[in-house]
């Protein structure tokens, strides 16, 4: 076997391949995995300031700090305050996973999305609306989006009489769950399962769903 002598000292010389299409492709994913994460941890902290301070008093250092990022990065993920807090203030897409189910399934499955989501990822889908009288203007664009995006595609999907009151009676119903929760933080309420809550509550919710 030959081998190949090097001075003492002497570095070996520098690889020329080329990184392999894998290895591209690995470092590639978590950056993305990154960029998401940094995202959702903005949106986070603006949710938990828009819950505590009034829209006119929450700077986007503020929102940074609380997501433990530069200001910088803020921007370039959402533009400016009001990009930001237009997604904050949008309750598109938590409806669309708070109403994924079958109306003679949907309550037990609206209760079990409030508290999981207060429970694991710390967020709830709706109860930010409580928070509306904070805002001013804004808590008008809280209360219109809230209308129109969660409170009227429910009623549309009920069958009956009073759908639209329906709706409202069995969103506030969940919100008073939310409220209970992650508000008044109620120690009975918070030290049972996800699915014991959904046992109880469930049917509460769905009495108004389907009467």
């Amino acid at each position: 076997m030959s081998a190949v002598n090097t001075a003492p000292g002497t570095p070996p010389p520098p690889s020329t391949g080329s990184p392999s299409p894998a290895s591209s492709g690995a470092s590639a994913a978590p950056a993305r995995r990154d960029a998401e994460a940094t995202k959702t941890a903005i949106l986070r902290a603006a949710r938990h300031l828009l819950a505590r301070h009034a829209h006119a008093d929450i700077t986007l250092k503020a929102v940074a700090e609380r997501a433990g990022v530069s200001p910088p990065l803020v921007l370039k993920y959402f533009g400016n305050k009001d990009a930001l807090f237009a997604r904050v203030m949008s309750f598109e897409e938590d409806a669309a996973a708070l109403l994924d189910a079958p109306v003679e399934e949907l309550g037990r499955h609206m209760v079990r999305h409030v508290v999981a989501g207060q429970r694991e990822r710390g967020a709830d889908p709706v109860l930010r609306i409580v928070f509306a009288p904070l805002h001013g203007d804004h808590g008008d664009i809280l209360r219109a989006n809230f209308r129109t995006q969660v409170a009227e595609p429910l009623a549309a999907r009920l069958g009956g009489p009073d759908a639209r009151l329906r709706a409202e009676l069995a969103l506030a119903t969940l919100i008073g769950l939310g409220v209970m929760f992650g508000i008044a933080r109620g120690e009975e309420l918070r030290a049972m399962s996800v699915e014991e809550i959904v046992d109880h509550y469930g049917p509460t919710v769905q009495a108004q769903l389907t009467p």
